[in-house]
């Protein structure tokens, strides 16, 4: 999959910025607060995934416009398609928003259509900050590979809802504890579902993982990836999750009954499972350096884009927002050549080590223009 242009204008500080981008490797420079992250963040949301900084469709439009608007053309592995969104001050809600010219009610309709996969300086937090990070990642991947999944993980989330609320009624002492049945019995079922296709994706995941670091680190260090479930002790090789799985996954929620009362949550699930990260052994989290926590959260992004091909037949845009800051040397040169089997796009302040870069185009940002 590959951008073939991108035009954007009224997106927050970006002004007239129309480019023709190289289908391998885009570093786009300028100092801080220029609009390279901005860029970044337009191309992502026509994958039709919510902004990656949190922004709101409010924000969209700079302080001086009336309106916003991102058009891109890209080729996949069948044709090129066309992707355009504007939005107007005073009609926020009623976004313009098309395919191939064909009107879509929301953005989020677009998602599938483009896929690309972002990394932004947040991202340490896949490795550093809580597991809360580490699952939405899981999750999305999975959710870019299975369309189904998206809708487990509604579910889940909804039946935990009504489980947390009787949960926390009853640590104040009223309601029928037996009322916690029904939402066992259901968060069991979609639980286990959930269980299964993230530990089989995070062995996938572990796989390439371990690949690229080893390229990065020129075979220095080891990296390997865990899916640690809070339900199961071992998943290796389970894949019943309509029979045995479900009655384990059930059993546990009714052993630790006692302590979700007192707590007055759901203190077992998926939703506190975790991934870990180890390297030579060592936990990254606890004593990963700040190099080895990017070099770590750009593997797994790196390997997401490898199974999204393995799975869907072409690889995704990769965008990386500010990659090769805290990078040594040897890593921002493996990013800059050894990536060129994908279209990457990266920004950076600092100009310096893209004179080694051996291919590719360069653009500036400069007061939200660019130009080469």
């Amino acid at each position: 999959m590959v951008i073939n242009r991108i035009n954007v204008d009224g997106y927050k500080n970006l002004e007239d910025v129309s480019l023709d981008l190289d289908p391998k490797m885009n570093i786009i420079c300028g100092e801080n607060a220029q609009g390279k992250t901005n860029l970044i963040e337009a191309i992502w949301l026509c994958s039709g995934c919510r902004s990656f900084r949190g922004t709101r469709d409010k924000d969209f439009i700079g302080f001086t416009k009336d309106s916003a608007q991102v058009g891109m053309t890209f080729t996949d592995s069948f044709r090129q398609q066309e992707i355009r969104f504007a939005v107007k001050k005073g009609a926020i809600k009623d976004k313009l928003v098309t395919l191939n010219g064909v009107k879509l009610p929301l953005l989020s309709k677009l998602f599938g259509s483009f896929r690309c996969v972002v990394f932004t300086p947040e991202d340490l937090n896949l490795t550093k900050g809580s597991p809360d990070n580490r699952r939405s990642f899981i999750d999305m991947s999975i959710a870019q590979i299975k369309n189904s999944y998206i809708s487990a993980l509604n579910k889940y989330n909804n039946i935990l809802f009504q489980r947390n609320a009787l949960l926390k009624t009853l640590s104040m002492g009223y309601g029928d504890e037996s009322s916690l049945e029904i939402w066992d019995s259901q968060l069991a079922k979609t639980g286990a579902y959930i269980s299964v296709l993230r530990y089989t994706f995070c062995i996938t995941l572990n796989k390439y993982t371990n690949e690229l670091y080893n390229k990065i680190t020129n075979g220095k260090e080891k990296l390997e990836l865990y899916y640690q479930s809070t339900v199961f002790d071992n998943l290796q090789g389970r894949t019943d999750y309509e029979g045995e799985l479900v009655e384990e996954y059930l059993a546990k929620l009714q052993s630790t009954v006692a302590n979700d009362i007192r707590a007055g949550y759901t203190t077992v699930g998926v939703h506190r499972d975790d991934v870990g990260a180890y390297i030579n052994g060592l936990s990254v989290r606890d004593f990963g350096s700040q190099g080895q926590a990017r070099s770590v959260a750009l593997s797994m992004k790196l390997a997401h884009a490898k199974i999204l091909k393995a799975e869907q037949g072409e690889y995704p845009v990769m965008l990386l927002d500010d990659v090769l800051s805290e990078l040594d040397p040897h890593r921002q040169q493996f990013i800059l050549n050894n990536i060129d089997d994908m279209q990457v796009i990266i920004t950076c302040c600092d100009s310096k080590p893209i004179t080694e870069m051996k291919q590719g185009k360069v653009i500036t940002m400069k007061n939200g223009k660019a130009g080469d």
